[in-house]
């Protein structure tokens, strides 16, 4: 007997292909039948999809949930948002493994890298792992909401193996071989492959690069190498200046392994950039080396104030800044003449991964500390610095000064050009990802970055078809990331399964919820047009929200 039947529903099977008018029944945890299934078939539920689209449940292939799924386990909002497996670990920014003795120096990382709260991570991360191994275990036996897949992370193998070193120095050929080790064993226990950062906005404790910006080519390639030993796995690397995508494609030819560059996000400062860098991956295709552009359907915008002003730590002007032995040397370091004209001036030097470009317009005031600023709110720091005749730093450093630097600004950074985001959303070679779901909970919530897909770039924009849009959430990732039966619906497949209305589908505004471990804040968004989801049959998602459930029905996949 199925358990449960969507009747009279469009079947958009993942494929790219037209979608059916019919039903798909479920039996367990897999589909046993898409088409036209009997009305007399017994069934314990039927669900009338009259109106309704009905597509494979999505695969999110850029989160950050390493740290919240172990006090989360139903990595919040991500399900609401119709996406029923998460693959955590992105840019080797991981839990485990860790020492006892790192596990300080790893949640203070992530607070700078990641924009994650201390406090909350402090009462909330159940330390009960050591290895890899150990931490998938955790998360097993704790119970996950949607399916979840890890990289094993190269910030946390190179921290285990050179401890507090791991950030100043390059690796010995001895502590080479011991993160060689670790990897090996990771993918054993079932990771989905190796991931790494080389990106110069990605520092941590103390302004210090995060340890996987200080590996050389010759530990990239003995740490890639090992998915070639394997034969299985997928590299992922946020991309910074020291690897160019002809030297990521020798890393595609040496191992056979398909790799996938991040942050691929337009630059409207340095708009060819990121084309040039999917030209080169479509020149890498060509000679049969597989990778893939990570892209984003969603602009790149954060909150953020002084006290955490992550779209400046990519600047080399700013490093003093986040090396400040004490708040008030910050304070006086953002009150020096000297320091901010070294800012202009880098600011005035093109950069193609750079968060903040100097685009004053783009950045506004969203929330002040104290009333009698109050009209300051809702308008730009370009329009505000000319009113008063002052230049836009100046304007902003000495705003955020007078308030105890607790000013609120909003900053669209990146993908701001519609245009231009068309073309990476429809390149051959690109992949729809980059939520970064899990990470930045104080600057931004992309975790509805395919409801948004669906409802801006189709519905609106009409970029693309919305057959192709869902073949882009669903079967494209579980392609490239060797995810067996998800992403489509077909007999025999896992019944991970999105009901959305194709007329209202998309994303609310962002908002602030208090739901942290330690009341510590988050920005959250609310789905829209979503009227189910299920995983692995379960449903977990109804038009009101998230569905109590006695058994959480997620999996923690080990085989690709």
């Amino acid at each position: 007997m199925s358990n449960f039947i969507i009747d009279n529903v469009d079947i958009y099977d993942g494929s790219g292909l037209e979608p059916v008018l019919g039903s798909v029944a479920v039996s367990g945890d897999r589909i046993t039948a898409v088409g036209q299934v009997g009305s007399t078939m017994p069934v314990e539920v039927r669900i009338d999809g009259k109106g309704l689209a009905l597509a494979p449940g999505i695969i999110d292939s850029h989160t950050h949930f390493d740290a919240q799924v172990t006090w989360d386990p139903m990595v919040t909002p991500s399900p609401e948002h119709g996406v029923t497996t998460a693959l955590i670990g992105n840019c080797g920014f991981t839990i485990a493994p860790c020492h006892s003795r790192d596990r300080e120096l790893t949640m203070q990382n992530l607070v700078r890298v990641e924009g994650m709260s201390l406090e909350a991570m402090r009462a909330g991360i159940n330390w009960g792992f050591e290895s890899f191994d150990d931490y998938l275990a955790l998360i097993e036996r704790q119970g996950v909401g949607p399916n979840i897949a890890a990289f094993v992370g190269h910030s946390s193998v190179r921290t285990y193996v050179m401890g507090s070193d791991a950030p100043l120095r390059a690796a010995t050929v001895d502590e080479v071989e011991s993160m060689r080790r670790l990897v090996a064993a990771a993918m054993d226990s079932g990771a989905v492959g190796f991931a790494t950062s080389t990106s110069p906005s990605h520092n941590g404790a103390d302004g210090n690069p995060m340890p996987s910006r200080l590996a050389e080519h010759a530990e990239l390639e003995a740490l890639v190498g090992v998915l070639g030993d394997k034969g299985r796995g997928v590299f992922m690397l946020t991309k910074g200046g020291p690897t160019p995508v002809p030297f990521l494609e020798t890393l595609a030819a040496d191992t056979g392994r398909p790799v996938v560059v991040a942050a691929l996000l337009h630059n409207s400062t340095d708009p060819d950039a990121v084309f040039n860098d999917l030209e080169a991956i479509t020149a890498a295709q060509g000679r049969g080396h597989a990778m893939w552009g990570q892209v984003s359907a969603c602009p790149l915008s954060t909150e953020f104030t002084l006290l955490a002003p992550y779209p400046f730590e990519a600047l080399a002007a700013w490093k003093p800044a986040m090396q400040a032995a004490s708040p008030r040397h910050f304070r006086d370091l953002v009150s020096d003449a000297l320091f901010r004209d070294s800012i202009r001036q880098e600011l005035k030097r093109p950069a193609a991964v750079r968060l903040f470009n100097g685009e004053w317009e783009k950045l506004q005031v969203l929330e002040v500390a104290k009333a009698k600023h109050r009209h300051y709110e809702g308008q730009s720091v370009a329009s505000l610095a000319a009113a008063a005749r002052v230049d836009p730093l100046d304007f902003m450093f000495d705003l955020a000064l007078s308030e105890e630097l607790e000013t609120t600004f909003l900053s669209v950074l990146l993908n701001s050009d519609e245009s231009a985001v068309a073309r990476l959303l429809t390149h051959e070679y690109s992949t729809v990802a980059l939520s970064d779901a899990g990470a930045h909970l104080t600057f931004f919530c992309d975790a509805g970055f395919g409801l948004h897909l669906m409802g801006h770039w189709v519905r609106d924009r009409q970029i693309m078809p919305l057959t192709e849009a869902i073949r882009r959430l669903t079967s494209h990732p579980a392609e490239i990331f060797g995810i067996r039966d998800r992403g489509r619906i077909e007999v025999g497949a896992f019944a991970d399964l999105l009901l959305f209305d194709p007329d209202t589908v998309g994303r609310g505004p962002s908002r602030r919820v208090w739901d942290l471990p330690a009341e510590q804040r988050r920005l959250t968004t609310d789905p829209l047009g979503v009227h189910g989801v299920w995983v692995n049959g379960t449903r977990i998602v109804n038009a009101d929200g998230v569905v109590p459930i006695d058994k959480l029905p997620g999996k923690v996949l080990r085989e690709f």
